[in-house]
């Protein structure tokens, strides 16, 4: 997948178990995890809305885009002498 989730960094940064945000943001411990593991195919903005609102952050902060293998540029082969 090329979207990564770092809730588990931001929920560190703060010293939060999912367990209270999952509490703050009145969704339940599981959904929080799913989220967090990054198995989640969807979120909701009014869930990401919560979730930036209990952590004073931004969406930037929980989520982020990286390129799958096939989408990054080709690296040039070594040269191989003989």
């Amino acid at each position: 997948m090329a979207i990564v989730i770092d809730l588990d960094v931001e929920l560190a940064r703060r010293k939060m178990s999912v367990a209270d945000l999952a509490a703050a943001i009145d969704i339940t411990p599981v959904n929080v995890s799913v989220l967090k593991n990054g198995r989640a195919k969807a979120v909701r903005f009014s869930t990401l809305d919560a979730i930036c609102r209990v952590l004073e952050c931004q969406p930037g902060d929980i989520l982020r885009w990286v390129p799958d293998d096939a989408d990054a540029p080709a690296q040039p082969e070594p040269e191989v002498s003989a």
